[in-house]
């Protein structure tokens, strides 16, 4: 991995500072992944804009400032203890102005990422966030994940990405119609320290629920792993 811990002046161009290099690199390091500066750099960059440009634009609560590395980008970083290294191709559903598919992307630059959400107000920010990062492996598309499946049109996933957006049930039903028969889903069910719930999966579908730690976390990252039976 790239010296993330460097010593960076915050120009105002990134959101890039001793207050984020010191909790990505520990991150990093226990996702055991290898990032270089231009991930930094973008991932920054990308925090700079949801401060400035999406919450004004109420794309994020008013109130989530001081918690945009904690419970936004650390948290959506998370989901990439279950999408494999290799090259795949993942749909984030509900992804809102683009969490976690914007980070998942930066994560996994040799992956085609879907940043899907119904509400063409919040996928206008996701383009323009994309616009602004300047990645060229994320599509942004405006449509009702029901509206969504395998056919002639569209090939299936690899992996799905749910956080926040669908109850379980209806997530599992949306994974088994948008993912390939060996896809993945990944539902971020808890971030509380007792163990979730979780409800029965749908017909076709298995759940395994795990506890991901993380010392940059106040509290576990609960992930559900789906997959097909």
């Amino acid at each position: 991995m790239s010296d993330v811990s460097r010593e960076t002046v915050d120009d105002g161009s990134s959101g890039i500072g001793p207050d984020f290099l010191a909790p990505l690199a520990e991150l990093l390091g226990e996702l055991e992944a290898s990032w270089s500066n231009d991930q930094i750099d973008a991932l920054g960059r990308y925090r700079r804009w949801l401060v400035e440009e999406a919450i004004p634009a109420g794309g994020l609560g008013p109130d989530e400032e001081p918690r945009i590395f904690d419970r936004h980008l650390a948290d959506s970083l998370m989901y990439l203890r279950g999408i494999p290294d290799r090259e795949a191709s993942i749909v984030d559903v509900g992804s809102g102005v683009g969490l976690p598919g914007i980070p998942v992307a930066i994560g996994r630059p040799h992956s085609r990422v879907t940043v899907l959400d119904r509400s063409e107000r919040r996928t206008r920010l996701a383009r323009r966030a994309v616009r602004v990062l300047a990645l060229d492996n994320v599509d942004v598309v405006t449509r009702d994940v029901r509206q969504v499946g395998v056919s002639q049109d569209q090939d299936a996933f690899d992996v799905a990405l749910f956080r926040a957006s669908l109850p379980i049930p209806q997530a599992g039903i949306a994974f088994r119609a948008i993912t390939s028969d060996v896809g993945t889903g990944l539902v971020g069910v808890s971030r509380r320290p007792e163990r979730p719930e979780i409800p029965d999966p749908p017909p076709g579908v298995h759940f395994t629920l795990t506890a991901e730690e993380s010392s940059v976390l106040d509290s576990p990252f609960w992930l559900l792993r789906m997959r097909r039976t």
